[in-house]
């Protein structure tokens, strides 16, 4: 558990370093308002849409129990509602990320600069082809990752459960992988994979900062003021990872 709460931590150190810069806060706020604009509009017309799509989907139980019919098509329905706030929220994310990114690249720069810098010499440039390509892979993943869990929803009790908890693991370890991105080019690995081999290097850390991070990022408008934040944990979650000092002029600090 110490790593898990050292994973939250860096969540929580992030909006420390940020409330502390308020021009910062609100120049990382900017993206996550234009991309909320469309987000809000999508979930308002999940809400209405899930009931329908529930109902197209168990067609199949047509003859059934009329009581057990309609609990089927409102489990139906939430799972709906569950996967697709899944795929919205690390589209949010990639795509916040993806238009945002010199406003990020500022926020990873101050915080680099309290904890003494990135690595010299090791630094990326992602082109703008790559780096859609990768928002592009990250939500068919996701979407993928969405699919399964409204199979496994299906399964009486036990599967709603395990793809309510299988679903927020799978979209913290996603969002994680996205916001980690910019600060491990700064480090030299740039594709997906790398980044992903990074994380598994301490993946309760990783799911500790990635899960609440999730979490919060699904409540509407709640992700403009969350995101900046995020954006300077992902930074400390990166040089925790790589073995980098968390604090300036100290040693190490790293997960357990």
């Amino acid at each position: 558990m110490r790593s898990v709460f050292t994973g939250a931590g860096f969540l929580l150190r992030g909006a420390g370093m940020i409330i502390r810069r308020p021009k910062l806060f609100w120049t990382g706020a900017i993206p996550p308002m234009i991309t909320s604009v469309l987000f809000v509009g999508a979930l308002v017309g999940l809400f209405f849409g899930a009931p329908t799509l529930g109902g197209a989907l168990t067609a199949f139980a047509e003859g059934w129990d009329p009581a057990v019919r309609e609990v089927l098509r409102g489990v139906a329905a939430l799972l709906i509602t569950a996967a697709a706030v899944l795929i919205m929220v690390v589209a949010f994310s990639s795509i916040t990320l993806l238009i945002g990114g010199p406003f990020y690249e500022r926020i990873a720069a101050s915080v680099e600069r309290e904890l003494g810098g990135p690595p010299e010499g090791r630094a990326v440039d992602v082109p703008l082809a790559r780096s859609i390509g990768q928002t592009i892979a990250v939500v068919a993943i996701t979407a993928l990752g969405g699919a399964i869990f409204f199979v496994i929803g299906l399964i009486p009790v036990v599967g709603t459960i395990a793809a309510a908890v299988g679903g927020a693991i799978f979209g913290g370890w996603m969002i994680a992988l996205e916001l980690v991105g910019q600060p491990l080019a700064q480090r030299g690995v740039v594709s997906l994979p790398a980044r992903d081999r990074v994380l598994r290097g301490r993946r309760l850390a990783t799911l500790g900062f990635g899960v609440p991070t999730f979490l919060l990022l699904s409540v509407p408008l709640l992700a403009i003021v969350v995101f900046p934040a995020a954006a300077a944990g992902g930074v400390l979650l990166a040089r925790a990872q790589t073995g980098e000092p968390l604090a300036a002029g100290r040693g190490t600090t790293s997960p357990a």
